[in-house]
């Protein structure tokens, strides 16, 4: 079955460019020019990954992925043409799953696009045996993805969830910021360890009573990160 792309961006020849190049990959590619008209497909249709430009008409790149966020779980791809890396990681805070800097190259673009898609297909296989996972009151379902606090479900995005999931599946082990990375995000992600720290960050803000005082997700100063069993 053809992979389904949504590609977001006011510049029209950009879309083309991405358009051609995924179709002859056989993917289905679709398209939108502002940030309203890609909100709209995104809640209408199930895609397989976005391109998503920030700087567009209406709603801002930004903006468009944290409310996609609000409703699925959509691998979403950062165009952007700032180089700093705050706005990159700005981006990722936002619930973005990658980025990619303009002028990029269309292999680069493909290549990033295949290596997403790899690790979620993989991750599918694997949940196609996988079960509730439970701590204390947090209850994991690896079946929907989903994420409970006792009777609360609470959102996360695939990168969140995926940082979650392995923590807790290996409970007290420490995993360095550069394992996390290589592990979720994998060895091809251009991204540094501080994307790790706003996960974490993100992550403790949704599942903890006290996010300053954590009681699921610990720091094992100068080492990384473990979920305490």
């Amino acid at each position: 079955m053809a992979k389904r792309v949504l590609v977001v961006d006011d510049e029209k020849l950009i879309v083309k460019g991405i358009r051609f190049s995924l179709e002859q990959e056989g993917m289905e590619v679709s398209a939108a020019y502002d940030g309203e008209e890609a909100l709209t497909m995104a809640r209408e249709n199930e895609y397989d990954i976005i391109l998503l430009d920030i700087m567009l008409p209406k709603l801002n790149g930004l903006e468009v992925c944290q409310q996609i966020r609000e409703f699925s779980n959509v691998p979403i791809v950062m165009l952007t043409a700032k180089g700093e890396d705050m706005d990159k990681i700005l981006g990722l805070e936002y619930g973005a799953d990658d980025y990619i800097t303009k002028p990029f190259n269309i292999l680069e673009v493909k290549a990033r696009i295949k290596a997403i898609m790899r690790r979620t297909n993989g991750k599918q296989a694997k949940e196609e045996q996988s079960n509730i996972i439970k701590a204390r009151d947090l209850r994991l379902d690896c079946d929907s993805r989903r994420v409970f606090i006792g009777e609360k479900e609470v959102n996360l995005t695939a990168k969140e969830f995926d940082v979650l999931q392995l923590l807790i599946n290996n409970p007290n082990k420490v995993y360095s910021r550069e394992n996390l990375l290589n592990i979720v995000w994998g060895y091809e992600y251009p991204g540094d360890v501080r994307t790790v720290d706003v996960h974490i960050r993100r992550l403790r803000e949704k599942i903890e009573p006290n996010p300053s005082d954590p009681k699921y997700v610990q720091t094992k100063w100068g080492v990384g990160y473990y979920f305490q069993g």
